[in-house]
């Protein structure tokens, strides 16, 4: 069993969606060896080569119809979109749609010929070893999840789970899952504590006890996935093994959603990476640890919906961590405590007249300590207004906590990687 790991999310619903280089460039930063993609985008494919990061591709929910009715648009989407990528992109898996059952039941009659489709491409094309097929299934399809040994997927879909879970372990692919237990938190009126849904540590009077096995649950997380072996085992299936394709917490929410918030949405992402690291496993599988993938990389401040939809990313659009992840564990995995990586510096092109402005104001009223740009000083050169300004820009973006909102200045300011001491010689 390969060791379990954790990936990332590429939503796309951004007005400021980041060039392909500079996802690419924030993925290497931050040692993210995993990611999945909610399409096959082709400029992404080719930023993501010769980088060795693995990479799931999906088939969007609105080609399903068409790719489950033909076998040669199958063939023809595979070609595209992983036979012309493989090896030099390091295509791993590919989703055929998204949540099928219980965003587009209309379509689920034809979602088991399209992953043959598919996967009959990829043996076409001699790939179908290194590429697994299968489809990201909502939690919600799992019934009684509570007990886990109770459970059972909604019957009404079993004429397509069936035939999925055959392909599934004839294929040796694995079944996938997205698993939020801030909704299921959410939507239990109160019976389960939120300590219960974050992964905090449990007095043993408050685990939630399996009366049929006796296992003992001290997270969500954990007896969800055990649901879905449990609703497996009752159709007969023993031998599949589960990805979390999608899993996080929102780090912000509308007045009807108290507990999206920072805090919580950190304590839930370090605990859930320490989690699949430490491969504690779950009660029913101890020892295999479950790979999950974090939903997600970005805010998307497009998303419609709730103010929570738009808010369940790492990093906001410019690359600033939204939280500095609780890891020690974790080697250098999302080691996003970016504390001496992210500076502010002057935008390129900005105005000079705007950015003299904005240096008056950092060291007057922004109350910026700007004695070293006086004549003399140790930053007094370069003596232009773009090196004055990086300094002044930088300091109070220090100084205010290093919030996104501390370096706008106008819009003459950005957050960089770049340390604006280290472009200027003299500022050594």
């Amino acid at each position: 069993m390969r060791d379990a790991f954790i990936g990332v999310n590429i939503g796309t619903d951004l007005s400021d969606m980041p060039h392909p280089t500079q996802v690419v460039a924030l993925l290497k930063a931050q040692q993210i060896r995993h990611v999945r993609l909610y399409d096959a985008d082709q400029a992404m494919l080719l930023a993501l080569a010769k980088t060795g990061i693995q990479v799931v591709v999906t088939v969007p929910n609105e080609e399903l119809l068409a790719i489950g009715q033909s076998n040669s648009t199958a063939a023809n989407w595979v070609s595209r979109n992983v036979v012309a990528h493989y090896p030099a992109t390091n295509i791993t898996a590919i989703c055929v749609g998204s949540d099928v059952l219980t965003s587009l039941p209309n379509a689920a009659k034809v979602l088991v010929s399209a992953i043959k489709y598919i996967h009959s491409a990829l043996v076409a094309s001699n790939l179908d070893r290194q590429v697994k097929v299968s489809t990201p299934l909502s939690s919600s399809i799992i019934l009684d999840s509570f007990p886990p040994s109770q459970a059972f997927f909604n019957r009404s879909l079993n004429p397509v789970l069936v035939p999925l879970l055959d392909f599934l372990q004839s294929t040796g692919s694995y079944l996938m899952l997205n698993i939020y237990p801030y909704y299921d938190y959410m939507q239990s009126n109160g019976v389960i504590p939120l300590d219960y849904a974050l992964f905090k540590t449990l007095p043993p009077n408050k685990e939630a006890v399996d009366s049929n096995t006796l296992l003992h649950y001290t997270n969500v997380f954990d007896a969800m996935v055990d649901a879905a072996y449990f609703a497996m085992a009752f159709l007969n299936y023993t031998n599949i093994p589960v990805v979390v394709t999608e899993s996080g917490w929102p780090s912000k929410g509308g007045s009807n959603e108290p507990d999206a918030t920072v805090d919580n949405a950190n304590t839930y992402n370090s605990n859930l990476i320490k989690h699949v690291f430490n491969k504690t496993g779950t009660p029913k599988h101890p020892g295999i640890a479950v790979s999950t993938y974090i939903y997600e990389l970005y805010n998307e401040d497009t998303k419609p919906g709730p103010l929570s939809e738009k808010n369940w990313g790492l990093f906001d659009s410019n690359g600033a961590p939204v939280y500095i992840l609780r890891l020690t564990e974790s080697g250098a995995l999302l080691a996003n405590d970016t504390s001496n990586q992210t500076f502010c510096i002057a935008k390129d092109g900005a105005d000079p007249k705007m950015l003299q402005a904005a240096l008056d104001w950092a060291c007057g009223p922004g109350k910026v300590e700007c004695s070293p740009l006086l004549q003399g000083q140790p930053c007094y050169e370069p003596d232009n207004v773009i090196a004055h300004a990086n300094y002044a820009f930088d300091t109070y973006y220090h100084k205010m906590g290093k919030t996104p909102d501390a370096c706008d200045f106008n819009g003459v300011a950005t957050i960089s990687t770049s340390d604006p001491s280290k472009l200027f010689t003299s500022m050594e």
